[in-house]
């Protein structure tokens, strides 16, 4: 039948053609249907975002987040906590584009110039000129995927678009009498007793059966779990195991040595003296014109007579720590003075004076009054740091040549690490006890998660195979094989009875010191003059702890005080049950002129990113935002 298929191939095409046109003419071609559908997730005046584009925002978002934090666990960013933070970005994107667009935002050429000019990068582009270097910002702007145009076009569209919120955050405002109105409650103190009823004063009143015992361990069997741990063999491929297999040839050493011997050997020192007249760079035009004016009348006056040149220091300079010294500043190396001095003093010749040298500080002559060459040390002295830097530069060379050999090499051989091992020159390294999350104080490659859930990957515990190589690190990579595996288990009641007892004790004992401490504040509350057993008055803020827990403090600064004295009961956890008696609310201090400042400033930032919040949501419901998925629910851990 397929034989005669093939023979009749057009007659074939013929008739399929035939058979299918009609159905499309019938039912008709969806756009979907050579494009592709993705569901919308959401709308926004009236564009869709598509599934296919929060994908695509998603995957550049976590790209992004892991280049610039790469230890990272991977498994955060991908978490629908997180796809849903990136869809609401994406929306907030659209909005105030819209906005903007909509409010005729634009983005003058000026903005745009002294914009560009404000980002670090770009304004170390500028020649002395004043002009920009062209070529330097083709290339800086093309490390982004972008040309110029494009650059600046998304400049400008940004520039635009934060003046939509702009105009909101950057007009809020309050007055002294409402911030104080707002933050004295936050500020307030409060007079308090406290009684503790502490877990330990009951851990003697609970004597537990063993049958109460065996019922707690078996109401609560994920408190005794071990948690699945293995035994792993691993390699690590860095700088540092590649520098100890090297051995230097001693004739690249001596070569070596001849290259860098003078950079080694430390900083020429130069010596030099100097007359100032100051003058600041903020100084008006005509005070720096009349300081030069009298720098070059000095300067005539050595060019005549150069041996005068510590007298007309100690009359004229205007340096007070030189001055009597002649103008004497000692020896200096490259880097301690500021580049224009620096430049002329290792311009000259031993004895020769400069020309009039302008700095931020004023005008200066320098005359250069001796050299210090550094003595080059010898061959032998300088073997040991020399084989180190030799090592580490053939290490970092090597790295890049064997890190995809170590990679293949793992992939390829899965079966043992000993190929890499042998191939070159590693060592085995052995850990117990590995858990699929990084133990507390783990370092190197046993803290790497990626690296632990490629361990406890599939294929290497039921395979027993070599993991990829891993990445943890810049010039970093591992790869193991898991040796033996323990799984998850629950341990045996004999293996923790002593830690079934501890628990149980605690529980009862929590909920003995909960039902005492409820029933003394209620006794007080009806009496106050029979409340025994508390402490003395204190003064508690929320600036003013006096180390008592954050749950009690919330409480006691949260309770209704129109009637006094007023009682708290705190439920403290494992730390057991506290009840505070509130005496009197304390007289809140004005605080100094300059914290009163500094907390308005905070209101006012409070209060501006409250509004920005409430004008986003007025332009959400302007523009019809629809969200097509439901936010996710946070599951309880």
């Amino acid at each position: 039948m397929f034989e005669s298929i093939r023979k009749h191939t057009k007659i074939a095409m013929f008739l399929l053609f035939l058979l299918i046109i009609p159905s499309f003419v019938l039912v008709g071609i969806d756009a979907s249907y050579f494009s592709g559908s993705s569901p919308v997730v959401a709308r926004v005046d009236g564009a869709d975002i598509t599934q296919a584009d929060w994908d695509n925002a998603h995957r550049m978002e976590s790209d992004r987040r892991r280049a610039e934090q790469p230890q990272l666990d991977a498994k955060l960013l991908d978490t629908p906590e997180a796809r849903y933070a990136t869809l609401e970005r994406m929306v907030r994107d659209r909005v105030l584009q819209v906005a903007s667009k909509k409010m005729n935002m634009l983005t003058s050429d000026a903005k745009l110039a002294r914009s560009l000019q404000e980002i670090p990068q770009i304004a170390a582009l500028r020649k002395p000129d004043g002009t920009l270097d062209g070529e330097g910002y083709r290339a800086l702007v093309a490390t982004q995927g972008m040309t110029p145009e494009g650059f600046e076009a998304t400049m400008r569209r940004d520039l635009a678009v934060s003046q939509v919120l702009g105009g909101v955050l950057g007009t809020s405002f309050a007055t002294p009498a409402l911030a104080n109105a707002a933050l004295d409650p936050l500020f307030q103190r409060r007079e308090v007793q406290i009684a503790m009823f502490k877990v330990a004063d009951f851990a003697g009143k609970v004597q537990p059966a063993d049958e109460d015992l065996q019922a707690y361990y078996k109401a609560h069997p994920e408190q005794f779990q071990q948690a699945e741990q293995a035994t792993v063999e691993y390699v690590v491929l860095d700088i540092a195991s590649l520098r100890d297999s090297i051995v230097l040839n001693e004739d690249d050493l001596r070569t070596y040595y001849k290259e860098n011997v003078d950079r080694m050997a430390g900083k020429e020192e130069r010596r030099a003296s100097h007359i100032l007249i100051t003058a600041s760079k903020d100084a008006p035009a005509s005070d720096r014109e009349k300081a030069q004016a009298r720098a070059a009348e000095l300067l005539a006056q050595l060019r005549k007579t150069p041996g005068n040149f510590a007298e007309l220091a100690k009359k004229n300079s205007q340096d007070p720590g030189s001055a009597v010294q002649g103008g004497d500043l000692g020896f200096f190396a490259r880097g301690a003075m500021v580049k224009p001095f620096e430049d002329a003093a290792f311009a000259l010749n031993k004895g020769e004076i400069s020309e009039v040298v302008e700095t931020d500080f004023g005008y200066h002559i320098l005359q250069l009054t001796d050299i210090k060459a550094p003595r080059k040390p010898s061959f032998e002295e300088l073997r040991a740091s020399m084989e180190a830097d030799l090592k580490q530069q053939q290490a970092q060379r090597k790295f890049a040549e064997v890190a995809e050999t170590f990679a293949n090499t793992v992939y390829e051989q899965a079966d043992s690490l000993q190929p890499v091992v042998d191939k070159l020159k590693l060592k085995i390294q052995t850990a117990k006890g590995v858990v699929r999350t990084p133990a507390p104080g783990a370092t190197g490659a046993l803290a790497n998660p990626k690296f632990l859930e490629a361990l406890f990957s599939s294929d290497a515990l039921e395979n027993k195979r070599n993991t990829e190589a891993v990445e943890f690190g810049t010039s970093q990579m591992v790869a193991g094989r898991v040796a033996e595996y323990t799984p998850a288990r629950t341990l045996a009641y004999e293996e923790v009875q002593a830690k079934v007892r501890q628990r149980y004790v605690a529980e009862k004992a929590a909920e003995l010191a909960r039902k005492e401490g409820e029933a003394k504040r209620a006794a007080w509350a009806e009496n106050a003059a029979n409340a025994a057993g508390l402490s003395a008055p204190m003064v508690v803020a929320r600036d003013l702890s006096q180390n008592q827990p954050r749950a009690l403090l919330d409480a006691v600064l949260s309770v209704n005080t129109d009637v006094l004295p007023a009682w708290a009961g705190v439920d403290l956890g494992d730390q057991g049950y506290a009840v505070a008696k509130v005496n009197r609310v304390v007289p809140h201090e004005a605080p100094e002129p300059l914290l009163a400042q500094q907390r308005q400033q905070q209101y006012v930032q409070w209060w501006s990113t409250a509004e920005g919040l409430a004008y986003y949501e007025t332009l959400k419901q302007r523009f019809k935002v629809q969200m097509k998925v439901p936010r996710p629910v946070p599951t309880a851990k």
